[in-house]
Parts: structure tokens; C-alpha cells; sequence
């Protein structure tokens, strides 16, 4: 029998000995970085003695990684949920010291030299924690720093939870066995049946050693359910209930608290948490303001110009679209068909008779979708999210493609995920615009800032190249 430890203060051991290598790292980094550009005019921005802004980043530097915390000791985590734990904490950081530096006169924080410090902070910091990372699960995957588990119940979903606590050895779990009212033949033959539910609790006794306990027994097996918890609690054992939602939904589900009360949502919803909203919405304005205010102004002139040579007509385009909550909005184009009743109906195909060369060259580059950005400045739209769809699409595709309607949670997009990952243009089948739709709620259950900046560069790599579906 192991001895039991004190495994919960482990994590907050490992992430003060993060932060505080972390911070002597950073001092290190300015310090050489002085140094190195002593004589150089970057160095000039300096105001005070390097001693006195060292200790401004050191202190600055240990308050920001504390704030923000260490992931990489967890059981389950990811590269890129490392870097970007790294990237907070260097804006957090960045932040905090620009201010005081700059407001106490010890530096200008808005020079090449400060920024250019932060950036090479940020590259040693991410290579820095993904090293201790790789450590930490080669250390697991000897056998150290394991983490003994018991289940409760079989349902699927436990079945689920032995795989995602097995398959990797470098998450240093390991299931000791399960517990139901009979074997079930379903369940991985590696994971020995323990007995029937009623000997939790003497098996504990036997097995000092464990550390979690998942049960997924249905509630009228509350008064046994009740007994384990209570022991569970009294001797240091974690105890976590494992909703069986498999009976109806074949679906991954979030936790969520209203209150005191616990319910399981569909899906993650970053965009509805007000600081991503806030910070989404301010990066439309920003973007948007920018662009029409700058090459707009000159696009628009040389469009119009040809426009009215190649095609009579208006040089704009608005058409009804379906937007955020299904609310109904003008949608702007330039205008890269000759005028035609079938405009609202109708999608443009490849050899469309209503295009006009000129318009075909809008649509390859995607110049016929910029007047777009007057919506994004209106809040009608975003500059990346679902392509809002015409009326009778909505309607069509609503009727024959399940969770359809999930893409007006948020606003539509000038550009979006699946535009581009090939689900660009007409859609011929319906598995086309299934495709599409899949992209779309894949994109409002993962969004990031990141992700948003990746796909405008996707648009604008796509737009330079030119798109096969772009028509």
C-alpha cells in the first residue's frame, strides 16, 4: 500500500517554482539585453539606471505569471494552451511594467527597445515552458507523480473517461478498476471489475492510495451515492460525479453555474463572455475604421469607374440576410452582375451568363465583398464569423440540415472558417453546404483573437493566390 501524499499542494508548488524561475529569467534577459545594446540608440530610451528598471521588471514579471498561472503540470494540456498562458502573461507583464516604467520616467515604454524585449521574452518563455512540459510527461511516463483512480459505474460515458485517463501513459493516471452492479462486457478488458458498489467503501479502506473516484450511478442509488461521498470527503479522496447523458445526446456537453446551481450546456460559447465580446467588437471598429478610411476610398474609385464602363447600373449591391439571432439586414457588395431579377433567389455559379469579366475579377479577389466592412462598422456583421446567407437559403437549408440555425448565435462574417477551408462559393450538393455549417459551429465553439487573425490572413493569402471557388 502507498503512502498517501499531499498531492494537492504539488500543482502550487510547481507553478511558484515556474514563476519564480521564470522571473529570474526575465531579470537575466534585460539584464543581457542591456548589456548587448549599450552602445546602441535603442539604449538611449532608457532614463534611469538599469539597476532601478531591472527591479521594476523582476517585481512586475513575478505579479503578472502569478496572476495569470501555470498550466503545463496539468494531466491533460495542450502546446498551444501553454503558449497562449505564455502570451497572457507577457501582455499582462508587458503591460504593468510599460506603465510604471513609463510613468516613473525609468523607460520609454513605447520604444523599438522595450517592445523588441518583449518579444524576445516571449520566444524564450514558450520554449522555456514546453521544455519543463516534455519534462514533466517523461517524468510521468517512468512512473512518478501517478494518480490512482477508481470508477463507479460503466456507462459509455465512463467507458470514455477510462480511455481519455488511459490512452496517454504521460497523463500518470492510473485506473485501478471499476465498480457496478454486475461485469459489464462492454468495458475494456484492462480495467478489472472491482465489485459491486456496495464495497466502495471497504476497498477505500484497503487502498489508502487513491486519489480520485468518478461515479456515474444513476440517482436512485442516492442514499449509496451520499455514503461515498461522505467517505470520500472525510478521507481525502476527490469525488466527481459523471452525468450519463449518453441515453439522449451522443454529444460533448460543458459545466456551467448559474448561481448555486450547476447545468451542462451544448457547447463552449466563448463569444458570449463579455470580455471577449468587448474585445471582438473594438477590433470590428478598429479594423473596419481603418480600412474605409484609408484604401476604401481608393478602391471604391477605380470600382466605380469601371463598373459604370463594363455594366449599367448601380455600383452597390444590398441584399436581405439573415444575421445575428436570425435578425434579418442589408448586406453590401460591390455589384459584379448585371442587373437581373433572380439576384435575391439565385446563387452565382461558375459560368454565371449574369457576371461580367469585371465582376468575375471582383469575386476571384474578393473586392466585391469590402463594401461589407460598412456593416461591420454598423454591427450589423464582423470582419470574421459565418457568411450570412440570402433569405430563402435560411429557409431552405434550415429544413434539411440539423443545428443549421446554430450559426446565428453570432454575427456573420466578412470572411469565415469555413470560406477559408474550402467551403467557399456554391454550394452544388447538400453535403456542400453541411460541410459548411459544420465549419461554422466549429468556429463559434473554438473561437480566439488568434483564430481571427489567422483567418484574415488565410482571406488575404487566398484573395493574392486566387480561389478555385471563388466565383
Amino acid at each position: 500500500m502507498l503512502e498517501r501524499k499531499n498531492y494537492d499542494s504539488y500543482n502550487q508548488w510547481v507553478n511558484l517554482f515556474v514563476v519564480c524561475c521564470e522571473t529570474v529569467v526575465a531579470g537575466a534577459v534585460y539584464y543581457l539585453y542591456c548589456c548587448l545594446t549599450e552602445n546602441n540608440p535603442w539604449n538611449k530610451t532608457m532614463n534611469a539606471p538599469m539597476l532601478q528598471s531591472l527591479l521594476i521588471i523582476v517585481l512586475c514579471y513575478f505579479i503578472a505569471a502569478i496572476q495569470v498561472g501555470v498550466v503545463l503540470y496539468k494531466r491533460k494540456v495542450y502546446a498551444y494552451q501553454i503558449i497562449t498562458k505564455v502570451f497572457k502573461n507577457i501582455v499582462g507583464f508587458g503591460i504593468l511594467a510599460g506603465l510604471i516604467l513609463h510613468m516613473g520616467k525609468f523607460l520609454d515604454a513605447w520604444s523599438l527597445f522595450y517592445f523588441t524585449y518583449l518579444i524576445i521574452l516571449f520566444i524564450i518563455m514558450a520554449l522555456f515552458r514546453l521544455s519543463l512540459r516534455k519534462f514533466v510527461k517523461s517524468y510521468r511516463q517512468r512512473g512518478g507523480n501517478l494518480r490512482y483512480v477508481v470508477l463507479v459505474g460503466s456507462t459509455q460515458n465512463m467507458q470514455d473517461l477510462y480511455h481519455e485517463l488511459t490512452d496517454q501513459d504521460y497523463t500518470g493516471y492510473r485506473v485501478q478498476g471499476y465498480f457496478d452492479f454486475e461485469p459489464n462486457e462492454d468495458f475494456p478488458r484492462d480495467c478489472k471489475y472491482l465489485g459491486t458498489p456496495e464495497n466502495v467503501i471497504d476497498y477505500l479502506k484497503e487502498n489508502e492510495n487513491t486519489h480520485y473516484l468518478y461515479c456515474s450511478l444513476p440517482s436512485k442509488n442516492g442514499q449509496l451515492i451520499k455514503s461515498i461521498i461522505d467517505y470520500c470527503e472525510n478521507h481525502v479522496v476527490h469525488f466527481y460525479s459523471v452525468p450519463n447523458v449518453y441515453n439522449y445526446l451522443h454529444h460533448r456537453m460543458y459545466f456551467n453555474m448559474v448561481g448555486n446551481v450547476p447545468y451542462l450546456s451544448l457547447r463552449r460559447d466563448p463569444l458570449s463572455r463579455f470580455g471577449n465580446k468587448v474585445l471582438k467588437r473594438t477590433f470590428d471598429i478598429v479594423f473596419s475604421l481603418l480600412f474605409l478610411c484609408t484604401l476604401f476610398p481608393i478602391i471604391f474609385i477605380v470600382v466605380a469607374i469601371v463598373t459604370k464602363i463594363t455594366m449599367p447600373g448601380p455600383i452597390f449591391f444590398k441584399q436581405k440576410r439573415n444575421g445575428l439571432n436570425d435578425e434579418e439586414f442589408y448586406c453590401y457588395k460591390f455589384r459584379s452582375m448585371k442587373v437581373n431579377a433572380q439576384a435575391d433567389t439565385l446563387q452565382a455559379t461558375k459560368n454565371d451568363p449574369r457576371k461580367t469579366k469585371w465582376g468575375n475579377i471582383m469575386r476571384k479577389t474578393n473586392i466585391d465583398e469590402l463594401p461589407q466592412f460598412i456593416n461591420v462598422l454598423k454591427g450589423d456583421m464582423s470582419v470574421v464569423g459565418p457568411r450570412p446567407h440570402m433569405l430563402k437559403h435560411t429557409e431552405e437549408y434550415s429544413k434539411l440540415i440539423n443545428k443549421y440555425m446554430v450559426r446565428h448565435f453570432v454575427k456573420p462574417g466578412i470572411t469565415g472558417w469555413s470560406q477559408v477551408t474550402g467551403y467557399r462559393g456554391e454550394t452544388k450538393d447538400l453535403k456542400d453546404m453541411e460541410g459548411r455549417i459544420l465549419g461554422d459551429i466549429w468556429y463559434i465553439e473554438h473561437w480566439s483573437f488568434g483564430l481571427d487573425l489567422f483567418i484574415i490572413y488565410r482571406t488575404i493569402a487566398n484573395a493574392i493566390h486566387g480561389e478555385k471557388n471563388a466565383y
